[in-house]
């Protein structure tokens, strides 16, 4: 017989396929293959296959059947205990087991009762290898008891009252299913209203007079029995005020009569579960069931949250009109607050659940069959959670480890067993529990300990088949204990394969990565242990792939042309293609327009709905290709095409059937220019109220030529009509004749209605009007009604014209008022209006912050913490704290001016704020207020603070002086914000060439209580840049730079004039020098002579700062303000002797203290256009004076600039200009001094 008639072939797809392992994976995971043969050969201990449930209800009416069923080999033999003891089933002639099993039927349906056969069950199933065990399994009858006898009252309530209906079904196993129906069996409908909660009771948020019955039923439903138990039926009448009314003046006083009204509103409150808290416990895997259902008038609509997290999306479920919450397969995440809130017109309550999910035990690696050859080693492992966490304990062969026969080739080490060197002996059924108090888990695994010699499970001879180029898998599924050895060979001859090529896995399977036409062959499986050896044959054939060596093209058809696609195929010749087609990926349209031959696709009189992707398919029993092409269909040449345009308007508009509230339209179509009306739109004009404006009023099909149009009261309609096309809208129709609509009631009331006072004894209620199309009617006026929300004051109103404010005076300071604005006409009333909240006016807050504590974060940086003040004290709608902080200062510094004070506003409830943007090494002070609608409440007690040191800011000032051949002085002053204690200055300089190049750089460190330092040894005529710094101990701050150059040398200066020299200018400056002299003497004497001027009459008029009130500001919310803007000049103050202001003196530049545009400072910082007055001559006198003087020194020395004089305050008042603009001589210079010295004086 042929070869290829004896073998079965196989094909491998283009992946890798699947392999269905049969054999170990490894040694400590063996199991035995569920192979027939093999199993009829193999001794295996005891393992149970089916039993009944844990908690095992039975019918009473029926035969009690206890299942346990058993696999082994030898097939095993079966016993059972019950409630702890063995149950002998030979000594009761009602209790069998079936034939082969462990199933025990109980006949109870001859004699017997159920009740005398409740108790738990073990079965136990035993061959010579071991015994396996059963759960426990509780065996109880089911119940179904009746309702307790019992009278019920009638039930008569006010309508809007609350009502709980109770069930109290009985006990019964399972529980019963309860709902309520009535005496025809119809069940009772339910709504947001009216809800059965989840313990069977009926509640209603609030009854209505439909509500009123004789038969509302509660019905228990056993579903194990199929029966039904029903309560007697429970009476509710619901009356209205009129009938109680008449009920009780039969019997009572007219004084006890109740009101003209139904009962009375309400915010809801909670009919289960009472309080404002519950808790929940339930279990792992369960349903989580959540139910709150609340009373109130209105109905109360439920809402649903989380605290501290979401509910978990695709596991939450709403049941009961939203009244039930539930989660399925909870689990330990769920555990957490949740809370319901009912909510109606009136208010909303809430309640939390606290709900914690516990679990039984559930498994996380369950013990799992060994089978191991002597010997050998393994472990059975038992590993389990829960909440709280369970107990492991071990049986073998259902006995408790502890008093079971030793086996020394097992150690017991929690919840695994090592099992080592095994030996036949050693087979057994283990047996791993674990419990905690919510329930157990018990599972049976057995270790089998064989000696069997290699079997090969892979069918001989079978044929594998795959494509070139792809990998490819032959199988040898094994079997023996120990594990055998798995080698491959190809061919007869040869060593065995290696994985240096091929891979081998531990399954048997051997893999060829990349399988090529070389790799067809026959290969061998050998597998050997030391009991002995097996092999087998399988045979491997390469084919060639399938290609699509001419694919369809794209293309592009006239509508109603024929189009041909074209894909031919390339493949193995001993594989038979099937050549598909697809459009769009889905299958060609069924149309006899479609042919197909062994090439070629034709689609004849092509259409637009032909176009897509065509795609050519080539599937053989291995493999696949395929190509794709898109064809596009276009239109034909055109034709010449009508003209498109929108409608033309419509006419011959008329009114029929006028009545109070509708009227019919009717209208002629214009033309539709070649395109066909799609509809109608209709609009009106209210020529008494919003004449010529037009509104929309309808819309009709385009094939309609009438419409019924619905009236407003009191209205002079008029109505137009436009057509509209698929180009576009016509114009609008000419307007109808008018239509006035008789008057009417308001049906509605104005909106926007607020309550907000604007004083502590105030209430302002504002609404937005209606406008006149809404009045319905002449004469609109507004009823404004108010009372206090939680007092039990009569509703006080007022009508008002048509208005939209009312102010109520003498009202108590922030009540709560409930708020109602019903409109009015001449005709009537408007609908009765729902009541709205407002507050009545505020007023500041009673009481400041406590417990204000400060904590330094950086040098600028602080953080703010205080009580939150207690609500009542607000006294208005808390908008947030407010902070006052500023620098604390020194007493001598507090006489010359206003301390700063800034603001920080934190909105809300926050106890907390930061402070930004503090000056380093400085002390703060600060205060919190309360801040509401109103204003500021008191300040609480001053905190005080320091901030850290920090880098300080730049030096004041750097200048270069007296500059030599080979020296430079530096002068500077410190830093205005030292920021800290500087430790020293840091002084770079670099020369700078002709080209502007930086040469190298130079470091100095300098004393920090110098402000004066001479750079030698330099080079002459030489431009230097300096960059000074300064430092305290947290680092160096800012840079301050300038530049400077040597003088020339003395050879180079000898070649210029030295006006030095010059005899006119020595005559020139003994003159100058002379005349200042008469000047001092002359000032002097005025002084001593205690002159008025100018200057002192101004400064007397300065009030002393100190007794100026200080001004704060408001600030603003998240902002800070100073908390004063204007800053006199304080008597007292001096300018240095190097003409400069000195920050470190005060915080604010002195520009501040000047009076307008005017108040600056000269070079030297003295106050001439302060205390000069500002007349337009004087200004510029002083001014060419200063320019003049300044050039004329220049020539003096280039080097020296400080010729004046130091003056103090006084003296700084009467400096003079010395110089002029005239001429040099000096006779001219003498004659300008004396005429400006005496013009000064004179002002």
């Amino acid at each position: 017989m042929p070869l290829h008639m004896m073998l079965k072939k196989k094909h491998l797809s283009a992946g890798r396929v699947p392999l269905i392992l049969f054999l170990c994976q490894l040694i400590s995971a063996l199991d035995v293959p569920l192979d027939s043969k093999l199993l009829d050969d193999l001794v295996q201990p005891p393992t149970i296959t089916q039993q009944s449930p844990k908690d095992y209800i039975i019918d009473p009416r029926e035969n009690i059947v206890i299942q346990c069923e058993a696999k082994g080999k030898p097939p095993p033999s079966f016993s059972w205990t019950r409630n702890g003891t063995h149950f002998d089933i030979d000594k009761d002639p009602l209790v069998t087991m079936k034939p082969g099993s462990g199933t025990l039927v109980i006949n109870i349906m001859s004699e017997g009762k159920a009740e005398t056969y409740e108790g738990v069950y073990q079965c136990t199933a035993r061959n010579e290898r071991g015994a396996a065990i059963s759960n426990n399994i509780v065996v109880r009858p089911s119940r179904s008891p009746l309702w307790t006898k019992e009278r019920l009252e009638p039930i008569v309530l006010r309508n809007g009252q609350s009502l709980v209906l109770p069930c109290r079904p009985p006990i019964g196993l399972p529980p019963a299913i309860i709902f309520w129906m009535d005496n025809s069996f119809q069940r009772l409908p339910q709504s947001e209203r009216v809800s059965q909660g989840l313990n069977g009771d009926l509640y209603f948020s609030n009854v209505l007079p439909e509500d009123t019955r004789e038969d509302y039923i509660c019905y228990a439903r056993f579903n194990h029995t199929q029966t039904i138990q029903q309560k007697q039926p429970i009476s509710l009448k619901v009356i209205s005020v009129d009938e109680l009314n008449d009920t009780i003046a039969a019997n009572l006083s007219d004084t006890e009569l109740y009101g003209a009204k139904s009962s009375k509103e309400r915010p809801p409150t909670f009919l289960t579960p009472e309080g404002n808290e519950s808790h929940k416990e339930e279990l792992r895997g369960n349903v989580l069931s959540l139910e709150c259902i609340a009373e109130g008038l209105p109905t109360p609509i439920i809402y649903w949250i989380k605290e501290d997290g979401t509910l978990p999306v695709n596991r939450t479920f709403y049941r009961n009109f939203r009244k039930t919450l539930q989660i399925i397969r909870v689990s330990e995440a769920d555990s957490g607050n949740y809370q319901c809130i009912a909510k109606n017109t009136l208010g909303a309550v809430h309640h939390t659940i606290s709900v914690t999910v516990k679990a039984a035990p559930y498994w996380i690696v369950a013990p799992q069959n060994l089978v191991l050859s002597p010997g050998e080693n393994g472990t059975l492992i038992c590993r389990a959670n829960g909440n709280p966490k369970p107990r492991i304990s071990w049986l073998t062969n259902g006995v408790p480890i502890e008093i079971a026969l030793d086996d020394p080739s097992r150690k017991i080490d929690g919840d695994t067993i090592i099992f080592s060197n095994v030996q036949e002996s050693s087979s057994a059924v283990y047996q791993c529990n674990a419990s905690n108090k919510y329930g157990y888990l018990l599972a049976n695994a057995f270790v089998n300990v064989l000696a069997e010699p290699p079997r090969i499970l892979t069918s001989a001879n079978t044929l594998y088949q795959v494509i070139s180029n792809r990998p490819a898998l032959l199988d040898c599924a094994f079997f023996g204990s120990p594990m055998p050895t798995i080698e491959w060979f190809k061919g007869t001859k040869g060593g065995a394969l290696h994985e240096d090529i091929y891979v081998l896995h531990d399954n048997g399977t051997l893999e060829i990565p990349v399988a090529q036409k070389d790799s067809t062959g026959t290969y061998t499986c050998v597998a050997w242990n030391k009991l002995g050896m097996a092999k087998n044959e399988v045979h491997l054939e390469i084919k060639d792939p399938t290609r699509i060596i001419k694919q369809p093209e794209y293309a592009v058809v006239q509508r109603g042309s024929k189009v041909s696609f074209e894909c031919k195929v390339k493949h193995d010749h001993t594989l038979i293609p099937t050549i598909m087609w697809l459009k769009d990926n889905g299958e060609l349209p069924n149309d006899e327009r479609f042919s197909t031959d062994k090439d070629h696709l034709v689609v004849s009189d092509v259409k637009d709905d032909d176009g897509g992707t065509y795609t050519c398919t080539a599937n053989t029993t291995l493999d696949s290709a395929s190509a794709s092409a898109v064809l596009r269909v276009v239109a034909p040449p055109p034709t010449p095409a009508p003209i498109y345009d929108v409608p033309n308007p419509p006419f011959d508009l008329e009114l029929t059937n006028q009545l109070d509230k509708s009227v019919q339209l009717t209208w002629t179509p214009g033309d539709d220019n070649n395109s066909p009306i799609t509809k109608f739109i209709i609009e009106y004009e209210d020529a008494m109220h919003e004449a010529g404006l037009w509104r929309h009023q309808a819309e009709v099909s385009g094939t309609q030529t009438t419409a019924q149009l619905k009236l407003s009261p009191y209205v002079n309609y008029s109505f137009r009509v436009m057509a509209e096309n698929s180009i576009g809208r016509s114009m609008p129709s000419e307007a109808s004749e008018q239509y006035l609509t008789k008057a009417a009631e308001p049906d509605q009331n104005p909106t926007a209605v607020e309550g907000l006072g604007t004083e502590p004894d105030n209430l302002v209620i504002t609404w937005k009007p209606l406008n006149g199309f809404q009045s319905n009617g002449p004469g609109l006026q507004y009823k404004v009604s108010w009372r206090q929300k939680d007092g039990d004051d009569e509703w006080t109103s007022v009508v008002v014209a048509n208005v939209s404010k009312y102010i109520v005076s003498g009202t108590p300071t922030f009540v709560p008022y409930l708020i109602k604005v019903q409109a009015l006409n001449d005709v009537g009333f408007a609908p009765e209006p729902a009541a709205v909240m407002g507050h009545s006016g505020e007023d500041l807050p009673m009481v400041a912050p406590g417990n204000v504590r400060v904590n330094v974060v950086n040098s600028t940086l602080a953080e703010v913490h205080w009580d939150p003040v207690p609500p009542k004290s607000v006294r208005g709608h808390l908008q947030g704290y407010r902070i006052y902080y500023w620098k604390a200062q020194s007493s001598s510094k507090r006489n010359r001016r206003h301390i700063e004070k800034k603001i920080l506003t934190f909105q809300g409830s926050k106890t907390h704020g930061m402070l930004p943007g503090l000056q380093p090494y400085s002390h703060y002070a600060l205060n919190v207020r309360v801040v509401n609608g109103k204003g500021e409440g008191p300040a609480s007690t001053d905190r005080g603070f320091h901030t850290p040191e920090g880098v300080p800011s730049a030096p004041s000032s750097l200048k270069i002086v007296n500059p030599t051949l080979d020296s430079l002085t530096l002068e500077w002053d410190p830093p205005s914000h030292p920021n800290g204690i500087l430790t020293e200055y840091i002084l770079k300089y670099q020369p700078i060439n002709s080209t502007h190049e930086l040469g190298p750089l130079v470091d100095l460190k300098i004393p920090a209580n110098k402000t004066r330092w001479t750079l030698k040894n330099l080079n002459f005529s030489t431009r230097y840049k300096f960059y000074l710094y300064a430092q305290t101990s947290v680092g160096s701050g800012s840079q301050i730079t300038e530049e400077a150059i040597t003088t020339v040398d003395e050879a180079m200066a000898s070649r210029q004039v030295d006006i030095a020299t010059q005899g006119w200018f020595i005559g020139l400056m003994c003159a100058v020098a002379l005349l200042i002299l008469i000047l001092l003497i002359v000032c002097f004497i005025r002084r001593n002579k205690g002159g008025k001027y100018p200057v002192k009459e101004k400064e007397d008029a300065h009030a002393d700062p100190e007794i100026q009130p200080m001004k704060e500001d408001d600030g603003t919310f998240g902002e800070y303000s100073d908390a004063e803007d204007h800053k006199p000049l304080k008597k007292g103050s001096r300018t240095p002797s190097d003409r400069t202001v000195k920050k470190e003196d005060s915080d604010d530049s002195l520009v501040d203290y000047g009076e307008g545009v005017n108040g600056q400072f000269n070079e030297d910082g003295s106050f001439i256009g302060q205390y000069s007055e500002s007349r337009p001559g004087n200004e510029q006198r002083w001014k060419l004076c200063g320019q003049e003087m300044e050039a004329r020194t220049m020539g003096i020395s280039s080097t020296n600039r400080n010729w004046r004089r130091t003056l103090d305050l006084n003296q700084e008042k009467n400096a003079l200009c010395l110089m002029t603009s005239a001429t040099p001589p000096v006779l001219q210079t003498t004659q300008v001094i004396v005429m400006n010295l005496e013009g000064s004086f004179k002002d």
